[in-house]
C-alpha cells in the first residue's frame, strides 16, 4: 500500500496540472470500489474549479472552489496518471477519468479496487470518519519528539504497532517504520511506553529525515507505485533494513555479521538489525 512519501509524490505531480484547473468532464466506469463512489459525485465536480491538491496522511484531497471536497485513497494497488491529449481507449481497471477543460486527463486506475473516490466539505472534512481520528502529520509542524512522546506515553504494546498506528502519527506505513527505527537505534519489540525524552527526540528526527528522503526520491516503488507522470520511485535503493533479511546492516558499527532479521508482527514482516536496535 502507498505510503506517506508515495501519496506525496503522486499529489505534488497531479498539483502541476489540476492546481487551479476547471473540471470539463468526470467519466466513471465502476462505482463500486472499496465503498460505492457516491450518486452525486459527477454533478458536483463538473464544471467547478479545482482550488488544491492536498493531502492528509495517505488521502489525497482535490479542494473545489464551491467548498467540495474530494477525498481519493489509492488502495493496495491504485494510480492516477496524468494524459496530456487523448488518453487512449480505457483499460478493464481504469475506472476514473478526470477532464479538464485545458485537455488534461487524469485516469485513476485501481486492478484490486481497494482504492476510494468520496466527497466531502471543507467545512466537514475535519471531523470525516477518515480523517478525525489521525495524528499529526511527521512532516507538518505540528509533529516533534514532545508529541510523540505523549502519543507513545503508557503504551504496552510494540514500538513498531504503536508507529504504524494512524491515531498516533498518520501516513506511516511498515517500509518507513522499519527504516526509521533502524535509523534511531530503537527495536520494534520495545514497548512503546519505554521511549522517553530522549528516544522519542531521535525518533522524530528519524522519522523526518527518512521521509523528507523518500519524497525528494519519489517514493519507493517496489511493486505498483509510479508517480502520475510514469515515473518510479528510487528509495527502494536507500533502503537499509526492509527487505534484507540476513544481510549485514549498511555503515553499521555493531560488527555483527548478518544482522538484519525479520520478524512478524501483527501480520507484518519486520526488519530490524538484532545487534544495533535496542
Amino acid at each position: 500500500m502507498p505510503e506517506l512519501p508515495e501519496v506525496e509524490t503522486v499529489r505534488r505531480g497531479l498539483a502541476a496540472v489540476l492546481d487551479g484547473a476547471i473540471l470539463k468532464n468526470v467519466i466513471l466506469r465502476r462505482r463500486s470500489l472499496r465503498v460505492p463512489i457516491p450518486d452525486d459525485f459527477e454533478e458536483r465536480l463538473i464544471g467547478n474549479r479545482i482550488v488544491r491538491l492536498a493531502r492528509r496522511a495517505k488521502y489525497l484531497l482535490i479542494e473545489m472552489a464551491d467548498g467540495t471536497v474530494v477525498i481519493g485513497h489509492l488502495g493496495m494497488s491504485g494510480r492516477m496518471k496524468i494524459h496530456r491529449g487523448d488518453p487512449g481507449a480505457p483499460g478493464p481497471h481504469d475506472h476514473a477519468d478526470f477532464v479538464t477543460e485545458a485537455g488534461v486527463t487524469v485516469r485513476f486506475t485501481d486492478p484490486r479496487r481497494f482504492g476510494l473516490l468520496l466527497l466531502s466539505t471543507t467545512d466537514e472534512i475535519g471531523e470525516h470518519k477518515l480523517m478525525r481520528d489521525l495524528g499529526p502529520d511527521p512532516l507538518s509542524n505540528g509533529f516533534n519528539a514532545v508529541v510523540l512522546a505523549e502519543r507513545l506515553a503508557g503504551r504496552a504494546t510494540p514500538l513498531k504497532a504503536a508507529l504504524l498506528d494512524q491515531s498516533t502519527v498518520a501516513g506511516l506505513g511498515n517500509i518507513y517504520v522499519c527504516e526509521s527505527l533502524f535509523r534511531a537505534g530503537l527495536s520494534p519489540k520495545r514497548k512503546a511506553k519505554t521511549v522517553g525524552p530522549a528516544r522519542a527526540e531521535a525518533l522524530a528526527a528519524a522519522i523526518r529525515a527518512v521521509l523528507s528522503e523518500a519524497v525528494a526520491a519519489g517514493g519507493t516503488t517496489l511493486r505498483d507505485h509510479v508517480s502520475p507522470e510514469g515515473e518510479l520511485g528510487y528509495f527502494a535503493q536507500s533502503l537499509m533494513v526492509y527487505g534484507r533479511e540476513g544481510e549485514t546492516c549498511p555503515g553499521c558499527t555493531c560488527g555483527a555479521k548478518n544482522s538484519i532479521q525479520r520478524i512478524v508482527q501483527s501480520g507484518r514482516s519486520t526488519f530490524y538489525c538484532s545487534v544495533r536496535q535496542r
